[in-house]
């Protein structure tokens, strides 16, 4: 008797479940249909080799700022990924998503358009994943960062910069890349775009058994997305021990801040994530105001080339599909001044070499501060460090030519904002 008890309750136990494991599925699956299933890579176990060294950075207290401010300055150091930024994430997840739905096989090429971080990041983590990797570039970004992807063994193509709107616009030269991999793989040398190929006739893809291609579209894949909503995002919350007020960073994809400011207020409605543009870009306009441009450029006063800027790798007068992820309550202005200047204050002041995406975000952080006032925790992205931005932005000669050399001593140059 007491065995058939036992063993009605276990079965009721099982079925019970079994019910609660179908109602789980069904609320996964009924969600936005951005909340993809984990990739089969990540369901299968535990990372292994180079690709497990990536994320669970530490976040560390900016001695100078907080101490300047009465808050508590954190920043997510992600300079010490394997690939040397946070963009060693958004690689990994773009790559292991294109495996799991099959658009890369194991010896396919990943392409990419990018001005530096991204592609290095995808070269470093590609060979782990059995995959070569074609970027362009355009010829404006640091001269090191094309010789780190040739390094690498990434090809490596630098074009001049057009507008998005230029099919030779390095992002739509490296989409058609992939399309051209993807005809090798299929017919060989023989047809591309209805006429012949020869060998070598496509500088961007190896002619060596080439297994097709992968346009990565930082931009506009949503892995990007998930990789911080997925990872960084989860890491800021734990470490933090959820006890947080703000949170600032820039955007280029805004892959990042989207992630992460979604990740963080459905966690905490009430910590204020905020946006810090450089000079160019329009997603200050597009937070503060719902449009891109001001009513003066609108009506055709805007800069031909409106990225006249010492920064790299952030600003951008487009909406993404990963910008628009985001969930912000406002946005700063940076300059190029506060940039260089930040940059030599952490130095000095903390022995904290960073680049210009890292220093603006800092320079974001201090405006949030002031705005909240003391007493409040603040979080933002250390992206990656100097050693990528030697021939402008830590160039004395090239900063002087721009008339941005450095000149403060503490932090008065921000004191004008």
């Amino acid at each position: 008797m007491a065995s058939a008890r036992a063993s009605a309750a276990g079965a009721i136990a099982v079925a019970a479940v079994a019910v609660f494991s179908c109602y789980v599925l069904f609320s996964n699956g009924s969600k936005l249909s951005w909340r993809r299933r984990m990739s089969r890579a990540s369901r299968k176990g535990e990372k292994k080799g180079l690709i497990a060294a990536v994320g669970n950075t530490p976040l560390i207290r900016i001695n100078s700022l907080s101490d300047a401010t009465g808050c508590e300055i954190l920043g997510k150091a992600e300079f010490l990924n394997p690939g040397g930024s946070v963009k060693d994430r958004v690689a990994v997840k773009i790559i292991e998503e294109a495996l799991d739905a099959g658009a890369l096989v194991p010896g396919g090429v990943v392409t990419e358009g990018s001005a530096g971080s991204t592609a290095i990041s995808l070269a470093t983590v590609a060979p782990s994943f059995g995959c070569k990797c074609h970027v362009v570039i355009p010829d404006d970004a640091a001269i090191e960062k094309s010789e780190i992807l040739e390094a690498l063994g990434a090809t490596v193509e630098r074009v001049r910069p057009v507008s998005i709107t230029h099919r030779d616009h390095y992002v739509n030269i490296a989409r058609r890349r992939a399309s051209e991999a993807n005809i090798l793989a299929t017919n060989g040398y023989r047809q591309c775009n209805g006429h012949t190929k020869e060998a070598g006739e496509f500088p961007a893809v190896s002619m060596a058994d080439c297994k097709g291609g992968f346009f990565a579209d930082q931009f506009e894949n949503l892995a990007n997305f998930r990789a911080h909503y997925e990872g960084t995002g989860p890491e800021i919350w734990e470490q933090i021990g959820g006890n947080l007020h703000g949170f600032i960073a820039a955007a280029g994809t805004g892959g990042t801040v989207a992630g992460i400011s979604r990740f963080l207020k459905e966690k905490d409605p009430r910590i204020k994530c905020f946006l810090i543009d450089p000079p160019g870009s329009g997603l200050y306009n597009k937070v503060k105001r719902g449009v891109m441009y001001t009513k003066e450029e609108a009506e055709g006063r805007r800069l031909k080339n409106p990225f006249d800027t010492i920064t790299e790798g952030i600003g951008i007068n487009r909406l993404t599909m990963n910008f628009m992820m985001a969930e912000l309550d406002g946005a700063f202005r940076g300059t190029d001044k506060e940039a260089v200047e930040m940059s030599r204050y952490l130095l000095k002041n903390d022995g904290l070499f960073v680049g210009s995406s890292s220093a603006m975000n800092c320079v974001g952080a201090m405006r949030l501060a002031r705005a909240l006032g003391p007493g409040h925790i603040i979080v933002t992205i250390l992206c990656d460090s100097g050693i990528r931005h030697l021939s402008k932005f830590h160039n004395s000669q090239y900063l002087s030519d721009h008339g941005l050399t450095p000149s403060a001593t503490g932090l008065e140059f921000l004191d004008s904002q």
